[in-house]
């Protein structure tokens, strides 16, 4: 079971792990509000979600492409 709930914490709710690192909040709190604001605004907060999870990607990419590994030159 333990195995699960990291699968899910660290890549399903990976966008509201990092908030939570960054703002030094917890992430369990801040997947709680978006849960309640999306069902009061009917699943607007799904595109934010989807915006900043595809920035966050985008950053890693930029990031391993900048600085690349020993393995990777």
């Amino acid at each position: 079971m333990s195995k699960f709930r990291y699968f899910v914490e660290n890549q399903i709710f990976g966008v509201c792990a990092k908030l939570g690192e960054k703002l030094n909040f917890p992430a369990s709190s801040i997947r709680k509000y978006f849960i309640y604001a999306t069902f009061m605004t009917f699943g607007s907060p799904i595109i934010l979600y989807l915006v900043l999870a595809f920035w966050m990607e985008l950053h890693q990419h930029w990031r391993r492409h900048n600085s690349p590994t020993i393995w990777e030159l």
